[in-house]
């Protein structure tokens, strides 16, 4: 498996956190990725940076998005966008470097 920065997908988080007024993210501690070659059942997936890793680093918050190229590549532009979004909705309004889960978000 290999990873690529996605430049089109960050270009798209910021465009979607701003339309969705999504001011808690910081889309420049958004890190977006295309894999090549995943085995996983994933269309997207969020990565975070745990707060050990931020002290141990000496970094702020942060999180990557990788969306799966195979699939991802394959849907039509509004499909991608829902995608994105669900991504979005697992980072937490404290953007702490922590994820929601799928379970009921307020």
């Amino acid at each position: 498996m290999r990873w690529e920065f996605a430049p089109d997908i960050k270009r798209k988080i910021c465009f979607l956190v701003k339309k969705l007024s999504l001011d808690y993210i910081s889309h420049k501690r958004i890190f977006c990725f295309r894999s090549f070659g995943s085995k996983s059942n994933a269309i997207a997936r969020i990565w975070a940076l745990p707060k050990i890793w931020q002290k141990a680093l000496n970094v702020k918050p942060g999180y990557c998005i990788e969306v799966i190229s195979e699939k991802f590549d394959k849907m039509n532009n509004q499909e991608k966008e829902e995608v994105l979004i669900h991504e979005l909705k697992h980072i937490p309004k404290n953007f702490s470097g922590t994820l929601l889960g799928h379970k009921k978000r307020k």
